[in-house]
């Protein structure tokens, strides 16, 4: 659901490795233009729906945790951040599963009261976490691969069928204090926080990208396989 810009006209428009992904998974993605909503729009247009994928994206607006804006925090726009937030709400509301990806887990925090790290790239005690360039665009490129511990019997470690996995990073930002209900499910080995998941229902966050190595991952894609199996199991209810 990002903003850009296609001739004359304004665009909305998701990557198209994440659509790939929910392809693969035998799924098709539909996706929203953001807008101004009231909690009844937000399920009335998740009615026709059965998960929500929040994608990755620019900085959320640190005022919406209470703090002052980093010189870092980048590419902010409000619309966006109150329509992701609405949005998630009236999925969790209604049961319906979430996967939330980079800044869509870093949505998904804030939603649910947590905070972030404004900028964690100029930390000399972490991994690279993205790209030297990083916000610049790179079309067709990857972030560093690193390694990521998931917490055994966990809703994610049950999705990618496995503890251990290499993950392509693209971010400046990570969790800091989580929102009410989550809980940590996954850490790189600098001790950022990659994963972290809802007590109740099937909401799973991970701040790295799976959908960019998921042709090639099986166990990045089966993260979308699971997310696409709970929207089914939805469906049928």
């Amino acid at each position: 659901m990002k903003p850009g810009v296609v001739g004359r006209h304004a665009a909305a428009y998701a990557g198209v490795r994440y659509l790939d992904a929910v392809h693969r998974a035998g799924a098709v993605g539909l996706v929203v233009a953001p807008r101004v909503l009231t909690p009844d729009d937000a399920a009335d247009l998740l009615a026709s729906v059965h998960g929500l994928l929040l994608i990755g994206g620019q900085d959320v607006d640190p005022a919406l945790y209470g703090e002052p804006r980093s010189p870092e925090v980048y590419g902010v726009r409000r619309l966006e951040d109150d329509f992701e937030i609405i949005l998630l709400r009236a999925a969790m509301e209604q049961g319906l599963p979430v996967l939330a990806v980079c800044r869509g887990a870093q949505v998904l925090n804030v939603a649910l009261g947590g905070t972030l790290h404004q900028h964690i790239s100029d930390d000399p005690g972490l991994l690279p976490h993205a790209r030297t360039n990083f916000p610049e665009p790179e079309p067709g490129a990857n972030g560093p691969l690193h390694e990521i511990t998931v917490q055994p019997g966990c809703r994610l470690a049950d999705a990618l069928g496995a503890t251990i996995t290499n993950g392509a990073h693209s971010h400046h930002q990570a969790a800091n204090r989580l929102g009410d209900g989550l809980v940590v499910t996954a850490r790189s080995a600098d001790g950022v926080i990659e994963g972290f998941e809802h007590e109740h229902g099937w909401v799973v966050g991970v701040q790295w990208h799976p959908e960019d190595t998921a042709d090639v991952d099986p166990v990045q894609q089966r993260l979308f396989d699971t997310f696409v199996a709970q929207a089914r199991a939805q469906a049928a209810v």
